[in-house]
């Protein structure tokens, strides 16, 4: 009988292997190691502003107790944008989804372009908003001031929601779990590290606020009178409810996996909707694994969405339904914008621009 030979391992050795498999998915970003085109980014200018927003009187206590109180401003919106040289007359509003600012659509995660750039390059026009109370449109801190001088109960505070990496996998649909990537997924999992960064303190806010976003994204809209709006995931429905508060100057509306679409839209507001083309896009994996959220499952927000087109094509609207798997193209995560074919599909929704809004 061979006896079996045993190889013993260095402990040296065996550190530096558990370092390497460790870091496969914490490789930090730096700026020497971004990809930079080739080709100049030719502008006309570039820049930011605010939209909306609203003076209130606040004590010192609700501004922190820093000095006296007065006159601070909320519920405004930061708007990043940048305008090519050569530019067409359609803009694209890029939306962010939950825990998310902007940034999302910026660099990728890998160190690539992103859509915001890549739009530009494509001749559009682009502006990035970050969501009402999140990220550089601020917040409002009295609600958190006011209950630790004991003015308002804990009660009274607003969930602050973050994403666990481990919660990122299954419901980005990333992977099977931590460090388990599915076969032939898109998403870049060596550069994952870098979406975890782009996470932020998100908070639950009232209806009421939320609905700022639709009022903002209605006057933002009008202004620029040729506006493609693309949401991502909890702001997928953004786009519908813009329009209903003010149709003027939204020209088309790309919804990239929207979290959900209510089904209570009255047959009047779907008329009106009905008036301006839609696609909805959804990536692979839906039904592969549960996402780690409480009673959500992207198949349902896959279904509410298909509900919703229907809905528009039986009242004679412009209205299609994208997903990838269907069409060949498999592996994409929730992530539509990071994943490896990136590209391809701004490419196929810029294709669907030009063939659905600019005859």
């Amino acid at each position: 009988m061979k006896k079996k030979l045993k190889i013993a391992m260095p402990l040296n050795l065996v550190m530096l292997s558990f370092f390497l498999v460790a870091s496969v998915y914490t490789n930090a970003q730096s700026y020497k190691s971004l990809q930079f085109s080739e080709k100049p980014l030719q502008l006309k200018a570039q820049g930011s502003f605010y939209i909306g927003g609203e003076s209130v009187s606040q004590s010192s206590d609700e501004q922190g107790s820093f000095g006296p109180g007065g006159h601070i401003t909320i519920k405004q919106m930061y708007v990043k944008f940048m305008v090519p040289e050569e530019q067409n007359k359609t803009s694209v509003v890029l939306i962010h989804g939950m825990s998310l600012t902007g940034k999302c659509w910026e660099t990728t995660p890998d160190g690539k372009m992103g859509w915001d750039e890549y739009f530009v390059r494509k001749g559009y026009p682009v502006f990035v908003p970050d969501q009402v109370e999140r990220g550089r449109s601020g917040f409002n801190q009295a609600v958190f001031n006011n209950v630790r001088t004991g003015k308002t109960g804990a009660n009274q505070l607003p969930s602050l929601r973050r994403f666990s990496d481990e919660v990122v996998w299954p419901n980005f649909r990333i992977g099977y779990e931590t460090d388990k990537p599915f076969p032939h997924g898109l998403f870049p999992v060596e550069a994952l590290s870098e979406l975890a960064k782009q996470c932020v303190p998100d908070i639950a806010s009232a209806p009421l606020v939320i609905a700022q976003n639709y009022s903002h994204l209605a006057e933002l809209s009008a202004e620029l009178e040729n506006t493609i709006l693309i949401s991502h995931s909890q702001s997928g429905a953004f786009p519908l409810e813009t329009a209903l508060v003010n149709p003027t100057g939204i020209k088309a509306m790309v919804l990239l996996e929207p979290g959900h679409i209510r089904s209570d839209y009255t047959d009047e507001q779907i008329i009106e909707l009905a008036k301006i083309p839609v696609l909805i896009v959804f990536g692979d994996y839906l039904a592969e694994v549960p996402t780690g959220i409480r009673n959500f499952s992207w198949q349902n927000s896959y279904d509410s969405g298909l509900a919703y087109i229907n809905r528009i094509k039986a009242a004679g609207g412009n209205a299609s339904m994208w997903f990838l798997p269907e069409m060949g193209i498999r592996g994409n995560s929730h992530m539509l914008m990071h994943d490896k074919n990136y590209l391809e599909i701004a490419d196929r929704i810029i294709n669907w621009f030009k063939e659905n809004t600019e005859n």
